[in-house]
């Protein structure tokens, strides 16, 4: 048996490692690259070191593009197996890979029309939404805490990673020349104590650990702090007359803004002012909220057997209509505007960007990690000058950041987590999904727990186990 660390090895994006069994192929997780644009473009439509055709099974860990995003070009390639995950994610998936289709398609129709007037030859989509269509076909969704048997020798259980709605920490057990072997795959691990989903769940011992390191060498803020933060950037900007323009990812950042937003709203502790989901697919990840309770919290639960609707209180409006999106831009008066994407790569969020970040009554309120070689990650390093839709813009607003808001757990929660696993059952772990240097110090936080044989695969790298 062994591994093949094919994505986020060495860095943040694109989740994709290969378990090559005696007699069966598994795929943890397809998800894209993100970061430079022609690199992540060149990087996603290459699906390097594998071939579609040879995976038996792919097994997903959550919805976010990073994770998921390339399923339908694997599909397109030749994959015919099944796609595993939890219900929520499923769900989600649907919403999250079509989008990415629109918005490849809108992209590059932008892109063609400038490389056609240069008498370039025209880029194609990574895929398109009947590729998505195709793959979304191959679903199969599977209950938390349920074991499921790809063979007689081969089981997989799911257990709730706290991260976003549907997130999974997937333990495969695999029989094997006599020996069994127990492996986990983090995907990416949650915070506990965190609004509206459940903490992520204990798994018992493994013998190998895949694990993400996105934060694993920082520290989130205390959350009142947080939430003191986002209620001060609120009212400072207010009474200042400007608007707080926040990059949210549509799947879960936004969900989580918008219950604090309305959790202060019922304090009276923020003014009354508009507040914009300005994103379909916010607008739609949203209802799929709604719709699976079961990954909820018991306060969150509680919250919708006494409260109205937090996802959709009186002073909050979902934006969907082009037009109505355009029409934030003319409005004077303070206002918040919750646009994708978190990153600052693509979508409606540009166009807000754009309009606002020149003018230093307005607040730009960044809330997560962005990836390098990201106008997300420029904005959080205040850059003084910005490149947005091929033109130049000085930041002059304001920029907040808040981390504490990442579904991220930080240094202390992810070894905390991995410090309920026996030392002694543990024969390796991997260290993935992180930037390098994060990792490095990631690495040493484990060894201080009292963890050895702990890798930081290198991109394409096979270990036999």
């Amino acid at each position: 048996m062994q591994i093949q660390f094919i994505g986020a090895a060495r860095t943040v994006t694109g989740s994709m490692h290969l378990l090559k069994t005696k007699h069966m192929n598994i795929l943890l997780d397809c998800g894209m690259f993100q970061g430079k644009r022609k690199e992540a473009f060149e990087k996603n439509r290459r699906l390097d070191y594998i071939e579609p055709g040879e995976i038996h099974h792919v097994i997903l860990s959550h919805a976010h593009i990073d994770h998921s995003g390339n399923l339908p070009l694997l599909v397109k390639k030749g994959f015919s197996g099944t796609i595993f995950s939890t219900f929520a994610t499923r769900d989600l998936s649907n919403a999250m890979l079509l989008d990415s289709a629109y918005v490849q398609k809108k992209e590059i129709e932008f892109v063609n029309k400038k490389r056609l007037k240069r008498g370039q030859n025209p880029f194609e989509p990574i895929y398109s939404v009947d590729d998505v269509l195709d793959s979304l076909e191959h679903f199969q969704a599977i209950p938390y805490r349920k074991e499921y048997h790809l063979s007689p020798d081969i089981s997989f259980i799911f257990y709730d990673a706290g991260h976003i709605l549907g997130s999974a920490i997937t333990v495969l057990n695999i029989k094997e020349n006599g020996t069994e072997t127990r492996l986990a795959f983090t995907g990416d691990l949650g915070r506990p104590f965190r609004p509206i989903l459940r903490d992520p769940q204990l798994i018992g011992n493994v013998n190998y650990l895949i694990t993400e390191s996105t934060y694993g060498d920082r520290y989130h803020k205390d959350d009142e702090e947080s939430l003191r933060m986002l209620e001060d950037t609120i009212n400072r900007t207010y009474a200042r007359g400007g608007k707080i323009i926040v990059p949210a990812f549509s799947l879960g950042r936004t969900q989580e803004l918008v219950f604090e937003l309305h959790k202060l709203t019922l304090k009276n502790k923020i003014p009354s002012m508009p507040i914009y989901v300005d994103s379909p697919l916010s607008t739609n990840v949203t209802a799929i909220f709604r719709n699976h309770p079961e990954c909820y919290d018991s306060e969150t639960r509680e919250l919708l057997l006494t409260q109205k609707d937090p996802f959709g209180f009186e002073r909050l409006e979902y934006i969907v209509d082009v037009e109505e999106s355009k029409r934030l831009n003319s409005i004077t008066e303070p206002c918040i505007i919750l646009s994708a994407s978190g990153m600052c790569e693509s979508g409606r969020i540009l166009h807000h960007l754009a309009n606002n970040v020149e003018n230093e009554k307005n607040t730009i309120m960044m809330t997560g990690y962005c990836a390098q070689d990201t106008l997300g990650r420029r904005i959080i390093e205040k850059q003084p000058r910005l490149k947005i839709l091929g033109d130049e813009y000085s930041l002059n607003a304001e920029v907040v950041v808040l981390e504490n808001f990442s579904a991220h757990a930080d240094r202390d929660e992810l070894l905390g987590y991995i410090a309920h696993l026996d030392r002694n059952d543990m024969k390796g772990i991997f260290v993935v999904h992180g930037d390098y240097d994060t990792q490095l110090s990631f690495k040493e936080g484990l060894e201080g727990i009292g963890f050895s044989n702990i890798t930081i695969p290198e991109p394409g790298q096979e270990i036999y186990l």
